[in-house]
Order: C-alpha cells, then sequence, then structure tokens
C-alpha cells in the first residue's frame, strides 16, 4: 500500500549532487583559461550562482542572464580578466558531464519505482540537466523529467506545476508528495500548490518560521517510509 501514487524530485542536490559537479565543472573551465582555483574561489562562485538562481525564482532576472552575469560578477569579484560569456559556455558544457549521485538516490528510488510514479522536476538550462540525468542509473526509474527551461517557468511558481501536473496522467494531488533541498523552490512551490512537500534537509538547517513542509527528512532514504506504507 502507498500514500502517494505520484512523486516529484528535485535534482540538483536531492537526486543529484549539484555541489560536487558545479566544483568540477568550475575548475575545469577556469583551468581552461589559465587560471587554478582554489576552494575559497570555488565558494564565491557558489555564493553568486544561489543568489542568481534565487533572483530567477523571484522573476528579478531571466535565465539567459543569468548564464553569464553571474560569472561577469564572480570574474569582477576575483580581478579574472576574461571573455565572460565563453567561460560561461565552457562551465555549462563542462558541467553537462558531471554526473554523480547523492547518497541514497538510487537505493530510494529502486524502492519506490515498482509502487509508484516518479517524475524530476527540477529548475535548470535543459542540455546541462539532461547530459547529467540521462546517463545517471535513475534515468529508467523515472517516467520523465520536467525542467524549467523547456516547462517555460521557473519553481516555485504555479505555472511551472501547473504545466507538469497537466503532463501527468491521471494527475490527483491528493497523492502527490514533492520532494527537494529547496524550500524557496520545491517547499514553497508545492505548498502554494496544494500538494504534500517533503524537504530534504541534509545539513539539518533550522526551519524558517511560517514555512511548514509535510515532513523533513535528514537522509533520503527516509523518504521511502513516509511513501511505502507497511
Amino acid at each position: 500500500m502507498v500514500r502517494y501514487q505520484t512523486v516529484l524530485f528535485d535534482a540538483d542536490n536531492t537526486l543529484l549532487d549539484f555541489t560536487r559537479s558545479e566544483d568540477a565543472a568550475l575548475r575545469d573551465a577556469l583551468q581552461g583559461i589559465g587560471v587554478h582555483p582554489d576552494d575559497e574561489m570555488v565558494a564565491t562562485y557558489s555564493e553568486i550562482n544561489d543568489a542568481m538562481w534565487k533572483k530567477l525564482e523571484r522573476g528579478e532576472t531571466t535565465k539567459e542572464a543569468l548564464r553569464t552575469d553571474r560569472f561577469r560578477e564572480f570574474c569582477h569579484v576575483e580581478g579574472i580578466d576574461t571573455d565572460v560569456e565563453a567561460l560561461a559556455r565552457s562551465y555549462t558544457e563542462y558541467l553537462s558531464t558531471k554526473s554523480f549521485l547523492v547518497d541514497g538516490a538510487l537505493k530510494t528510488c529502486r524502492k519506490l519505482e515498482p509502487f509508484c510514479a516518479l517524475y524530476v522536476v527540477t529548475n535548470g538550462i535543459g542540455f546541462v540537466q539532461r547530459g547529467r540525468f540521462n546517463p545517471s542509473p535513475l534515468a529508467p526509474l523515472f517516467r520523465d523529467a520536467f525542467i524549467s527551461e523547456e516547462v517555460g517557468f521557473e519553481k516555485p511558481r504555479r505555472e511551472d506545476f501547473e504545466a507538469v501536473a497537466a503532463k501527468i496522467p491521471h494527475f490527483d494531488p491528493e497523492n502527490t508528495l514533492i520532494v527537494g533541498d529547496s524550500l524557496s523552490s520545491d517547499i514553497a512551490g508545492g505548498i502554494a500548490f496544494g500538494i504534500d512537500t517533503c524537504w530534504y534537509n541534509a545539513k539539518g538547517k533550522p526551519l524558517p518560521d511560517g514555512m511548514k513542509p509535510t515532513y523533513t527528512v535528514t537522509g533520503l532514504e527516509d523518504v521511502v517510509p513516509l511513501i511505502l506504507l507497511p
């Protein structure tokens, strides 16, 4: 017996280890222009990138602008003189080849797949996300992957969830759960759309006031007993 017939999984830092992918792709791209980054430089880029994606979620920038603006700001902060657009292209190309799984992702999805329909719902660039997800052992376990660039809207916008729901056969919000690490996109978006939510809080962050996910787990495998009933 299952509590949810449809499970929507976020990709980055829920199923796929984006932090590791970002680190590897950035180092490759910078080394290609003769810059040898240290951990502090990588952390600086990550902070800038995270802030840019938050702006995109709030509708304050576009995905096309984000691709280069994050590197323009990063190069300004680090004092790197280079062709920013070329660096941005190099980074995304490298990123599309970096596919690493979050601990427990494959085991969790293998347990769930025989009993419920699994879908990926992710913000991101289409060829990058598919380049990382499609070669992974997770891909055969999922019915489909909905990527914001292809859908036309970003989580947490209601339009993104509506577009995804329209493409899932027999979609029933009462029997649907979204699992993700982002409170601002996965959890806030799921709550606004009227589906149950599971916050994957691997780092044990405090829950902000006013945010109430249906469930919180610190390990991905803890999702299984929420869905598969004894």
